[in-house]
């Protein structure tokens, strides 16, 4: 099992150009949806995407927390400071796809979380990491 890769949205790239991104500065969210989710590449609005887990069993609606780091000059990477972490407690923690998006905003990028594609299932007391790539972080601007 292995995460895919992270898609910007449509509309990321030219948020990121225009200043409505501002990765370093602005806060975000990781998130996590279900199989029966409308995530995908037209997502707009965090508000606008469906199915995400449910509130419980060590899941908070809304997701994570998370700051993005950048570093580099000539390509400049991407990447999540502390990757997220869920504990399910009193239950499973399952998801199909997790999306970083803008608190109050936008969806920046999301992947699946199994290449298969398949759920991922976190059983009670264990951890969901949803962590970027190592060498890649969530992506590169070259």
């Amino acid at each position: 099992m292995a995460a895919g890769a992270w898609t910007l949205t449509n509309s990321a790239r030219t948020k990121l150009l225009n200043g409505t991104f501002d990765l370093d500065t602005d806060t975000f969210k990781m998130a996590l949806f279900l199989s029966t989710s409308n995530l995908g590449a037209s997502s707009t609005a965090y508000s606008g995407v469906t199915n995400e887990h449910a509130n419980g069993n060590g899941y908070t609606t809304g997701g994570a927390s998370i700051t993005m780091t950048l570093s580099g000059t000539t390509s400049v990477k991407v990447d999540i400071d502390t990757d997220p972490v869920w504990t399910a407690s009193g239950g499973p923690i399952t998801a199909r796809f997790a999306a970083i998006y803008e608190v109050g905003g936008d969806v920046l990028c999301y992947c699946l979380l199994d290449d298969a594609p398949a759920d991922v299932t976190a059983t009670d007391g264990n951890t969901l990491t949803v962590a970027a790539n190592a060498s890649n972080g969530v992506m590169t601007l070259a």
